[in-house]
């Protein structure tokens, strides 16, 4: 008796498939189409990324050695190539170094270039500051204090990781404007950092020696 109940079963079973099957087998087959070719599209994305990325990196190697080779004027063109038309992460790096490329010869040029890195949101929180110290190394000769201090002086906060550069330039940025407390402060505290670089708190506490004889007379 039990076997002719689970017979009965298995035929409901049956009977309540096939009368699935056929009520929405032009679902189920659609859906199924949808799922390959979207697997197949994504396939097909992620393989054109790969390409892209390995031009680009290619292009990006070739920039480079013509910098090496003495090239700069080559150097920024292929970099700025790069950074117009290549994928977001070399075209990055391309800003960066087409901007190290201009310093050369347009200080507020590269100075433009890294500002616009600074306030991009589509570059990383690391590296917006890094855009930020580097405009500000060009600057430090001929911006005033305040300027220095607008620029990077949250970078200087004690749990920031450009805390020793930015304190180094701030600090040199005090001494230019004839602030020696201000610059001393600045250098004391690369000195007494010891996660500070060693050749940075040896120059600091060069700094400190010029800071503590004063003004020139």
């Amino acid at each position: 008796m039990s076997d002719f109940i689970r017979e009965v079963e298995d035929e409901y079973r049956r009977d309540k498939a096939i009368e699935a099957w056929r009520r929405y087998q032009n679902w189920i087959i659609g859906l199924a189409i949808v799922i390959v070719v979207a697997a197949g599209g994504w396939r097909y994305w992620q393989s054109q990324q790969r390409a892209a990325s390995e031009a680009a990196g290619a292009r990006f190697e070739s920039a480079i050695q013509l910098a090496r080779e003495g090239k700069p004027q080559d150097a920024e063109q292929a970099f700025l190539d790069i950074a117009r038309a290549g994928p977001p992460g070399y075209a990055v790096l391309s800003r960066f170094r087409a901007a190290a490329e201009i310093a050369n010869r347009s200080r507020s040029e590269a100075v433009t270039i890294y500002d616009a890195l600074s306030n991009d949101p589509g570059v990383s929180a690391v590296m917006q500051n890094v855009a930020r110290l580097r405009s500000a190394l060009l600057l430090v000769d001929t911006a005033d204090d305040a300027e220095m201090k607008k620029r990077i002086e949250p970078l200087a906060a004690p749990t920031s990781a450009f805390r020793h550069s930015a304190r180094e330039l701030l600090g040199l940025a005090a001494l230019k404007a004839g602030d020696y407390e201000a610059a001393g402060r600045w250098f004391d505290m690369i000195v007494s950092d010891p996660q500070a670089p060693q050749s940075l708190r040896e120059r600091a506490g060069t700094l400190l020696g010029l800071v503590a004889a004063g003004p020139l007379k």
